[in-house]
């Protein structure tokens, strides 16, 4: 009797994991403390407010470590299937690290701009951003590169949040040149760099979110899987698909008509053909797959 599902371990696939996170884990706490230290130096709110994304930057890459580690542990008897939701959970951790930053540097922001602002130098705080910039843009292709060859959808998050940051730096970046212009142009673009967060939160939110709560396949996917089963010699047609998410990755179910004339072990052999088939592509996990007769519906 088998109580748990087969394991195979895959030790290149843990290999560029620890890749990756060792990438994003050492970048975000280099441009954290240096960011902090700045804003301590220089009294810029566009760089508090920066630093303070880069500060929840390193906590997620903290609890990614962790949470990455976790669900790529083997199925066992108290998780039979695997730990794979493990990471959206942790996600949600990391949504709420962001929002907390987000929260800081739109508080931050606000009260200097009641304030009436303040006059920042463009030399320290300049070479700061643009050497952010710099190091995020190289995190952004090397994670990118890192999820696609992994088909992580928390990699390519991460990703896109490093983009992000590329993108709020260079806010941050503007605010503190025309701080001597107008002293309220800091504070203003510490509440753009506030907003990009925010924006980083909700996305990040609804994609944990529907890895936890069972969401299924886009229609673009389910058409795939579609294709793919009915390319398996002897499947005539698929008249019943479901798919959801248990973790980053699809279980998929579905129900294929074939010959009713031919025998068990034939339908049995096209059954595992399918499901090889199905489990082949990168967002599906596992996949059950029903043989009935050509005229069932």
């Amino acid at each position: 009797m088998r109580w748990i599902r087969e394991y195979k371990p895959q030790p290149e696939q843990q290999r560029l994991y620890r890749q990756a996170l060792a990438i994003t884990l050492a970048g975000n706490i280099l441009l954290a403390s240096t960011k902090a230290l700045v804003a301590y130096l220089t009294g810029s709110v566009a760089i508090y407010s920066d630093a303070a994304n880069s500060i929840s930057d390193v906590v997620y890459s903290l609890m990614m470590v962790f949470g990455l580690w976790f669900a790529q542990r083997p199925p066992d008897l108290s998780h039979p299937q695997g730990h794979s939701r493990f990471e959206p959970l942790v996600g949600l951790f990391v949504t709420a690290s962001m929002a907390f930053a987000g929260f800081e540097a739109a508080r931050a922001s606000i009260e200097r701009f009641i304030a009436g602002g303040l006059a920042v130098r463009a030399d320290l705080p300049t070479f700061v951003l643009l050497f952010s910039a710099a190091v995020k843009v190289w995190m952004f292709f090397m994670i990118r590169n890192l999820a696609k060859r992994l088909a992580s959808p928390t990699l390519a998050t991460t990703a896109v949040d490093h983009l992000s940051d590329v993108l709020t730096s260079v806010a941050a970046f503007v605010g503190v040149l025309l701080s001597s212009l107008h002293p309220l142009a800091d504070p203003i673009a510490g509440m753009a760099v506030a907003l990009w967060i925010f924006r980083a939160v909700v996305r990040a939110a609804r994609e944990n979110l529907g890895f936890l709560t069972g969401a299924g396949a886009d229609e673009e996917l389910r058409h795939k899987l579609v294709e793919v089963a009915e390319s398996v010699p002897g499947v005539l047609r698929v008249h019943h698909l479901m798919s959801e998410y248990t973790g980053p990755q699809l279980v998929v179910d579905l129900h294929v008509n074939v010959n009713g004339q031919m025998t068990l072990n034939e339908a049995h052999q096209i059954a595992d053909e399918v499901i090889e088939r199905l489990e082949a592509l990168p967002e599906v996990d596992r996949a059950y797959v029903h043989v009935e007769p050509e005229d069932h519906d």
